[in-house]
């Protein structure tokens, strides 16, 4: 809980015993500041703007949280028993209405701390047959951390215009007619109302020609649970940080920067699962990879004009950074939400936008009766994870005799190859390095050790950089080392398909265990040969020349300084060679040129290490459609 006062701005006040708190429907920081105000402050009353016949079923559900509900109330007559000249698109829109009874909606947290205190409950609004919401595009609720609540009010006020509709105009009657009967009876009531309607509530209530309106006839709502694969449709806040001001209200913490928290919250979280789920071909979600993450979701949301961010930019944000695997958790951990305690004798329905599925297989049109901002639906192309029954089709129909890679890989690990032959070069070149002292030019640049070394001689020191005569035509690259033979049972030799592709031999996982789509399986490397430029050679792995190796990687290196025909042969490795594999190369007379495999980053390597497999050439006219990033 913050510290700050919460002293009640007159601004709020309507009446001598009436108090309005205007809200922002479905915001978490809104809850948090409505109930703030409830805890410091003493109310002999709460009224609501819902009407009195959802009263049972509301408090109902309140009791049975976390678990989310929706209230129900279908619409009595359908608009299709009209005139097609007398039906209006909003009317015909919003067939039925429903509460959303969640951790995150204001209103219900007020109603939540009144049952709690034993303060009287009053539902006030207009009973209605087809409830007509009023959306309006509102300042980010985030804005509350930095303002006061009557600052935040103040400037909301003048951009506020009346609905003008007449189911609009006698709700606020009727609203206002509730209050100041409420005010005969209680002394101290406090009225949570949306902030939309909140100006023209405090004006009817003062009009002197307020008069009553009459409801309408309706019908007995029912209360529903949600199943929580929907409840992206039922909480305006992610179902994943709804659960956490759940977890913070039930231990006593603090949720006062939970809308920002939650959001590094759920990254955490989504990088645990993503680790678990893709173990060790998972990207390394660094620290500085989140940072990186979190600069790109915090310029998408400035870039909206917002304060904090929708899950779009979350996902957006981490497709980009860290690929489509990743991504693809997060939006699951998103919708993660503990709801324990499910009452099983509340029949359970599926949400949608705009429109809620009946157990009972009806589907019926809805509107929200606690609307919060206007939500923009987003299309994210994110890979999806194959179905079970899709990975034993594509495995059924696998061709083994035709099988070729995927060309934008073949040009990702030839670019990496030309790299480790141009460091291994300069490694080559280093060992001839000289220095001598400085005359008329700097030759290859000062030389600081020896320069510092003698600088009581007031001497300055150069480098001398020899011509490279040196040439490479084979790299070997260890990705795993040392390499368990049981993770790595595909072992192959692939030759050029052009002339600027080298000479493959590798060992890696088994891509028929990771189907990702039609005649497209994965694997990865844990170590590969490559010979530039391209010959044909006997397959490695039944080369009985090669026979004396005893592991993997000693069979690649024999291999390469067997195929060599310069005197040095490339090696990336995690660790240096040792000397079974210096005496390999002896007995080839070959010397190896040693670059450690930390010189190249993590997230580099992770996705050089991927390899697909297409079953023909012709998948690979579509193969960009299921070969994403992880």
């Amino acid at each position: 809980m913050s510290d700050r006062s919460v002293e009640i701005h007159p601004l709020f006040d309507i009446g001598p015993h009436v108090t309005v708190l205007p809200v922002v429907h479905g915001s978490g920081d809104f809850t948090c500041e409505v109930r703030r105000v409830m805890l410091r402050h003493r109310f002999d009353c709460v009224a609501v703007p819902l009407p009195e016949s959802f009263q049972p079923m509301v408090e109902e559900a309140i009791l049975d949280l976390p678990v989310s509900s929706a209230i129900v109330q279908k619409a009595v007559s359908s608009p299709h028993w009209q005139p097609a000249d007398e039906i209006d698109e909003q009317a015909e829109g919003a067939q039925s209405s429903y509460v959303p009874v969640e951790p995150c909606q204001p209103v219900i947290a007020a109603l939540r701390v009144a049952m709690e205190d034993r303060i009287p409950r009053r539902f006030i609004d207009l009973e209605t047959d087809r409830f007509l919401p009023n959306g309006v595009v509102l300042p980010d609720s985030y804005a509350l951390k930095q303002l006061s609540y009557e600052k935040f009010a103040a400037a909301v006020l003048p951009f506020l215009e009346p609905t003008g509709t007449d189911q609009w105009n006698n709700r606020i009657a009727y609203m206002a007619w509730q209050l100041r009967e409420l005010s005969v009876d209680f002394k101290k009531i406090l009225f949570v109302c949306n902030v939309v309607d909140w100006p023209w509530i405090r004006e009817a209530f003062k009009s002197k020609r307020l008069t009553c309106p009459q409801h309408e006839p309706t019908q007995d709502p029912v209360r529903y649970r949600v199943r929580r694969d929907t409840l992206f449709f039922l909480m305006h806040e992610i179902p994943f940080i709804a659960m956490l001001y759940e977890k913070a209200r039930s231990e006593l913490d603090s949720d006062e920067n939970l809308s920002v928290d939650g959001v590094k919250e759920l990254l955490l979280t989504s990088r645990t699962r993503y680790m678990q789920e893709y173990g060790s071909r998972a990207r390394k979600i660094t620290p500085s990879l989140m940072a990186r993450m979190m600069t790109y979701i915090r310029n998408l949301t400035l870039i909206e004009h917002g304060l904090s961010p929708h899950l779009a930019d979350i996902v957006v944000a981490a497709q980009q950074v860290a690929g489509d695997g990743f991504a693809r958790v997060l939006l699951e951990t998103s919708k993660h939400y503990e709801d324990t305690g499910v009452p099983f004798d509340v029949e359970a329905c599926r949400m949608g936008i705009d429109k809620i599925a009946l157990p009972e297989d009806e589907i019926v049109t809805t509107a929200c009766r606690l609307p919060g901002a206007p939500r923009a639906w987003t299309q994210l192309e994110i890979q999806p994870r194959p179905s079970q029954m899709n990975k034993k089709d594509w495995k059924q129909r696998w061709n083994p005799y035709s099988q070729c890679s995927w060309p934008p890989e073949d040009d990702l690990i030839e670019n990496f190859r030309r790299t480790v032959f141009d460091r291994a070069l300069e490694t080559m070149g280093a060992d001839m390095v000289k220095t001598e002292k400085f005359t008329t030019s700097v030759k290859d640049g000062i030389d600081i050790r020896d320069t510092v070394r003698n600088w009581h001689t007031g001497e300055v020191y150069v480098k001398v950089l020899p011509p490279n005569k040196g040439r490479l035509d084979v790299a070997v690259m260890l990705f795993d080392s040392p390499a368990d033979p049981r993770d790595y049972r595909w072992r192959t030799t692939w030759f050029a398909e052009h002339e600027d592709e080298s000479t493959l031999a590798f060992y890696a996982s088994d891509f028929s265990d990771q189907p990702v789509g039609p005649g497209i399986c994965l694997a990865h490397y844990g170590g590969a040969m490559f010979i530039y430029p391209p010959v044909m050679i006997r397959d490695i792995w039944q080369d009985p020349r090669l026979d004396f190796a005893n592991t993997l990687e000693e069979r690649l290196i024999g291999a390469a300084c067997m195929y060599s025909t310069c005197r040095h042969v490339a090696l990336l490795s995690p660790a240096p060679p040792g000397q079974v594999w210096k005496k390999i190369a002896s007995r080839f007379q070959r010397t190896l040129v040693h670059l450690p495999l930390s010189k190249f980053s993590d997230s580099s390597v992770q996705q050089l290490r991927m390899v697909h497999v297409l079953n023909g050439k012709d998948v690979r006219s579509y193969a960009a459609n299921f070969i994403r990033r992880v």
